[in-house]
């Protein structure tokens, strides 16, 4: 059984712009027609020649592409005879014989047997397609071009090698890379002053994960659990998911104050770094205040260290954790903020018993994260290129920091802010009767996106003139034509709004 060259045509769509080789995509291709039963059992391929001349690529990538499908018994080679689509190939699933569907009565009531409705809880919304929108002045996410290309690619062809897969391709139950245990300990913790045993530390899929695990283990109807007020929205809705009553606690420019209102708490859960949304950093003084109130009012401190790692002068302040020798602090790490957030790598670390349960818990939910990812994140800790990206990411951040200050200053004179020591984004005020979220969304028709504030405040009328510009992925030449446009956005909806020109 043979085919035409017009056959062969319509088939290989070789792309120029694909992540895959060219001898991948050849692969590809005959691999999903046989699959799919377009090649039946014993179509006779083209000479590799031929396809190679036909599809304008090396000869060599062709046969290269036909052995490797012979190895994994797609074709087989007969002599004299060519490359044959082996009758044992592999196909498609079976289709299961059509079966007449009647009903046998109504549908269930979802709306009564959904016990929780976690759609329901207020998020912060970013549109998928963020990376296409002119000016992203959107938190939480990474430039492609920061991005250490080479360095993961190295780190995970590593880990693809013969004896790491041995190592990380088996079922780990519950257990976590103990490679990755180790750099956590030596290049991560150690960098904030925290020593900490493997049993003492949890592998998580990002520092979400880590929160909602610690939730899971230790809040209840009935636990109370002091948040900072704005704060982050989805511990809030993490919280408040397992019963506990959440107690808003305000923030000022020297961060959470240890207030007579938190001693009532089980927990108080706070991000001292580069606090989410304000980006204001606990002082030292603050931080062991609050130390000496979870002594005297006996409540745990969880601390979400993220982004501490961002500092543009001068020394980060220690983790509180760091400075807890009672064993009152849970502490959370995460990658995404350096990394990237797409590889979900975050981490718990606390008392060896609570551990050992939020392990137990992790198990339940998705056994252990992916394991060739934590080999990879090991591999890319102990090679030293994380410390490398951090200093790159400083570097950058810093100047796009300064960029975006003046630009605040030249085009929105009247907004409040204070200029960032570190992290990756400004929180700002717009002058009293600006509402934030008309601003963003007429804004994001015009290519600018920025994150409206009101959703970080839990209230029954949450101010609505704060908002905040993330500067990690906006490159630096493009961030003061879009403040300039945002300016201009807020002119014309307080004029809107006024039937004047508004001064913001």
């Amino acid at each position: 059984m043979t085919t035409d060259n017009a056959m062969w045509r319509h088939l290989f769509k070789l792309r120029a712009n694909s992540e895959l080789t060219l001898q991948a995509q050849v692969r590809e291709v005959i691999a999903q027609a046989i699959l799919n039963c377009h090649l039946p059992a014993g179509t006779l391929l083209p000479p590799s020649r031929s396809l190679a001349t036909l599809l304008g690529i090396s000869r060599n990538t062709v046969t290269l592409a036909y052995q490797a499908l012979i190895d994994e018994k797609y074709l087989i080679s007969r002599p004299r005879a060519g490359y044959i689509v082996n009758p044992g190939a592999p196909t498609g699933a079976s289709v299961a014989p059509a079966v007449a569907a009647r009903s046998h009565g109504a549908p269930p009531d979802w709306s009564r047997r959904l016990a929780v409705r976690p759609s329901r809880c207020p998020s912060l919304k970013k549109p998928p397609d963020w990376q296409s929108y002119p000016f992203p002045f959107v938190y939480g996410q990474f430039d492609p071009t920061l991005f250490p290309v080479a360095e993961w690619r190295e780190v995970n062809q590593m880990a693809q090698r013969t004896m790491s897969v041995r190592e990380w391709a088996g079922d780990r139950v519950d257990a976590d890379d103990a490679t990755l245990i180790e750099q956590i300990q030596q290049r991560l913790l150690a960098r904030r002053a925290i020593w900490a045993s493997p049993a003492e530390i949890l592998v998580a899929v990002g520092a979400q994960q880590a929160a909602y695990l610690a939730a899971a283990i230790l809040m209840g109807p009935g636990t109370s659990v002091g948040l900072e007020q704005p704060g982050y929205p989805d511990v809030w809705n993490i919280c408040s998911l397992f019963g506990a009553r959440v107690v808003g606690a305000p923030i000022d420019p020297d961060g959470l104050d240890a207030s007579a209102r938190l001693s009532a708490c089980d927990y108080v859960y706070v991000m001292p770094s580069h606090q989410n949304p304000t980006t204001v950093t606990m002082t030292l003084a603050r931080r062991e205040k609050l130390l000496r109130a979870a002594a005297s009012g006996d409540f745990v401190i969880v601390e979400d260290d993220y982004e501490s790692e961002l500092i543009f002068d001068g020394e980060a302040t220690p983790a509180i954790k760091s400075l807890d020798r009672d064993g009152r602090v849970i502490y959370i790490g995460s990658l995404s903020k350096t990394l990237a957030p797409g590889l979900r790598v975050g981490y718990l670390v606390g008392p060896a018993d609570f551990i050992a349960e939020a392990r137990a818990m992790r198990r339940l939910m998705l056994r252990h994260p992916p394991a060739n990812n934590q080999r990879a994140v090991a591999l890319f800790l102990s090679l030293g290129h994380h410390d490398a990206l951090v200093r790159k990411l400083v570097q950058a951040y810093r100047a796009r920091a300064q960029l975006l200050t003046e630009a605040l200053r030249r085009h929105l004179p009247d907004v409040v802010f204070t200029p960032p020591r570190g992290g990756s984004a400004i929180w700002a005020s717009a002058p009293d009767g600006v509402n934030m979220t008309l601003v963003a969304r007429e804004a994001a028709r015009r290519g600018v996106l920025v994150d409206p504030g009101e959703v970080f405040f839990r209230a029954s009328r949450p101010p609505q003139h704060h908002f905040r510009l993330g500067f990690s992925s906006i490159a630096g030449p493009r961030i003061d034509e879009g403040i300039r446009l945002l300016a201009q956005v807020i002119a014309e909806i307080c004029l809107g709004a006024t039937g004047h020109r508004s001064t913001a």
